[in-house]
């Protein structure tokens, strides 16, 4: 009896930390400041400040992603060169992204997609974790506190 208890409760964590798809297609568009990248269990980058942001707007199930640089004032200066096509399906209960650009196509499985992280992991298993990004001024020019 205490057998089927583990395996049940373990069965039931495991299915309340599975993200809805649909859930996790709401939280992608905005701006992701890349926060670590995982290339194996062993072999972690940390990235204390990155120059660059992704920002993401993605309706009806397509839109792009393209890489925008904060300029100290709350701008964004856009590098029109580094768009992506994003096309997002849900298939097998998942959310995968499907990029293309005039040069390659490539596609990245989002692991967790929440108001504050994304986890992105692309074919060759390396996983992107992202934060929200926080301008470092609000529209009023006040730091963020």
């Amino acid at each position: 009896m205490k057998k089927a208890s583990f395996f049940l409760l373990a069965l039931l964590t495991i299915a309340c930390n599975t993200e809805d798809p649909k859930e996790q297609l709401k939280h992608l568009n905005g701006y992701w400041e890349i926060d670590q990248v995982q290339f194996s269990k062993d072999s972690i980058r940390d990235f204390s400040i990155s120059e660059h942001i992704d920002y993401f707007e993605i309706a009806d199930g397509s839109g792009f992603r393209k890489k925008v640089t904060p300029q100290f004032h709350g701008s964004y200066k856009v590098n029109p060169k580094t768009s992506e096509e994003v096309k997002a399906v849900i298939e097998d209960g998942e959310l995968t992204l499907y990029y293309s650009t005039p040069f390659d196509s490539w596609k990245e499985q989002v692991l967790k997609a929440s108001d504050k992280k994304l986890s992105l992991k692309n074919s060759r298993g390396i996983i992107y974790n992202y934060n929200r990004y926080t301008p470092l001024l609000k529209d009023d020019n006040e730091k963020e506190e």
